[in-house]
């Protein structure tokens, strides 16, 4: 947010911090739906009481990627994977 002039508010509200980079990076527009799901994570889960299941751990982890490519292809950072 920082590299397009936007004030970076202290959230864990995904999806608001997607409404703030619409507008400069529309392609972004199809990570909605997965960035609202991984909010729901942000805080509750890191309490006693509140947990994942191990599916729903892997539908965080795969929307968590697919939001890590896409901030790493805008910010021109080549993926640091390497096949073993």
């Amino acid at each position: 947010m920082e590299e397009i002039g936007l004030p970076v508010p202290r959230t864990h509200n995904l999806v608001a911090l997607l409404t703030l980079l619409k507008p400069s990076h529309p392609s972004l527009r199809s990570l909605r739906r997965g960035l609202d799901y991984l909010t729901r994570f942000a805080v509750d889960t890191r309490y006693p009481g509140e947990t994942a299941t191990k599916r729903q751990a892997a539908s965080a982890r795969r929307s968590a990627a697919k939001a890590r490519t896409a901030a790493r292809t805008l910010l021109g950072i080549r993926s640091g994977r390497t096949n073993k």
